[in-house]
């Protein structure tokens, strides 16, 4: 049997395996949008630490991680210190969010924003903006997909083949089981993932270089630049961007609508907060993908596409079933954040836009899954053939996302802000995001470009929201009653 054949029937199993798990865990229990979209908030400790793992591990551990790694070098780390870091603003936001959603029945950031300052108009916008930055993070998934199963399959699967089978897999166990499902394969998926992981710490430092000290020393010597800032790029990436970059991400995910689906599936703040104990360990399990990448620089000199830096390694050194083990982790380190992307768009369209606001939670349910096969699609289309449109836009979608802020998280704790003042900051601060990536102005002076129209967004938001109101005299005319006479 072929090393590309092995690889392959190891591949079809785990996918079988996948959607059988996928669909059995929502199997009679998924009966309201809400258990759909948060598991009606019911998953434990170790559930919402897995699920939200699942953000942590992407197709972007195994293949951007090392690929920045290979580029770059040491201006990657900005990955786990946000994530970590975020995870400390998770502490005290995390709780917030759950009891104000459980208090008032919310499932998501639109929802938030629309009971908040009493506008559906507000809840949309959020909603549709939402998606239009979400749908990015889809299609990557997507394509990130096609690229590890081409690379564990010796190049036996096309990528556009394993396009379809992503989308194909995903959508299957969402439509039945939906956030309870991402959960349960993330199960699978972290496993093999965290396996994956510790192996290849060990493995390739000792089996390229006499262990990971060696490669240390050698960076050191022949790749000094590799590891101080700016890094190997054009000067991009330097202290200022590194240090507003960690600051901006660290406040956006928390509001992102898939983290946040994550917070609202928990059956208790005790449950976030010990998540936010927790996973900051797993993300320094990140270390070794961007350790890999250093690796390939003195393995791979001339590598076309960095992203290939880790699986260019795992296919040179180990045989068929490993490379496939490993291909498969990173597989399902696509499909599961890309079921989570597809449930939480879902769930922004069809409980505001398309459902209603809280009426009709049957029709709001349905809506949902027609949304999610319909994004699902256009991101598919978008993979197969416009590979770099919406990926493109990707460049803007945390940005993007900054931007609602004020929207979901600065509103709960400042009563004085109006959903007027929202908006006007929010149009302001969107308009400097794409004004700066226009101009190719972001990072300006040094600093994420987001941050900036952050910053400017609160500035005006709160400006409006200050600004005095014209109170109106109301004249009630009181019919007394007549005197007796």
């Amino acid at each position: 049997m072929s090393r590309a054949a092995v690889a392959v029937t190891l591949f079809a199993v785990a996918m079988a395996v996948t959607v059988a798990l996928g669909v059995a865990s929502g199997r009679g229990r998924v009966k309201s949008l809400a258990e759909w979209s948060i598991s009606g908030r019911g998953l434990g400790t170790l559930f919402v630490l897995l699920l939200m793992a699942g953000e942590t591990y992407t197709s972007f551990s195994f293949l951007g991680a090392a690929g920045w790694s290979y580029r770059y070098g040491v201006p990657i780390f900005y990955l786990i210190a946000y994530l970590s870091t975020g995870l400390v603003v998770a502490y005290f936001v995390a709780p917030l969010l759950w009891t104000y959603c459980a208090r008032h029945r919310l499932v998501s950031i639109a929802d938030i924003a629309e009971h908040r300052f009493g506008s559906r108009t507000l809840g949309v916008v959020v909603a549709v903006l939402a998606t239009v930055f979400l749908i990015p993070y889809v299609q990557l998934q997507i394509q990130g997909m096609g690229v590890v199963v081409q690379a564990m399959s010796y190049g036996a699967v096309d990528l556009r083949v394993a396009a379809i089978v992503s989308f194909l897999v995903a959508e299957t166990f969402v439509l039945v089981s939906g956030l309870r499902g991402a959960a349960w394969v993330s199960v699978l998926k972290d496993g093999l993932a965290v396996g994956a992981v510790v192996f290849l710490a060990i493995w390739v430092p000792w089996h390229y270089f006499d262990g990971p000290g060696e490669l240390l020393n050698r960076l050191v010597a022949e790749r000094p630049q590799w590891l101080t800032f700016p890094g190997a790029g054009d000067g991009t990436f330097g202290t200022r961007w590194y240090v507003s970059t960690i600051v901006l991400n660290a406040a956006t995910i928390c509001i992102f609508p898939t983290t946040v689906a994550g917070y609202l599936a928990a059956a208790n703040p005790t449950a976030l907060r010990r998540n936010s104990i927790l996973l900051p360990w797993y993300q320094l399990l990140l270390v070794v993908p961007i350790l890999i990448g250093a690796a390939a620089l003195f393995v791979f000199p001339a590598l076309g596409n960095s992203d290939l830096a880790l699986y260019e390694l795992v296919t040179d050194s180990l045989p068929a079933p490993l490379v496939a083990l490993i291909g498969i982790a990173g597989a399902l380190s696509a499909i599961v954040p890309m079921s989570v992307f597809l449930v939480a768009i879902g769930t922004l369209w069809g409980r505001t836009i398309l459902g209603g606001g809280v009426a009709g939670a049957g029709r709001q349910r349905s809506w949902s899954r027609v949304v999610c096969v319909v994004v699902g699609a256009i991101a598919l289309a978008g993979a197969l053939l416009y590979p770099r449109a919406l990926v493109n836009l990707s460049v803007l979608s945390y940005e993007g996302i900054a931007q609602l802020l004020p929207a979901v998280l600065l509103g709960l704790y400042w009563r004085r802000l109006t959903a007027i003042g929202v908006a006007a900051g929010l149009v302001v601060g969107g308009a400097i995001v794409f004004g700066l990536h226009a101009m190719g102005r972001d990072p300006l002076f040094g600093v994420n470009g987001g941050l900036v129209a952050l910053g400017v967004n609160v500035l005006v938001a709160s400006a409006v929201s200050l600004l005095p109101r014209r109170t109106r005299t109301i004249r009630i005319d009181i019919a007394l009653p007549q005197p007796v006479r």
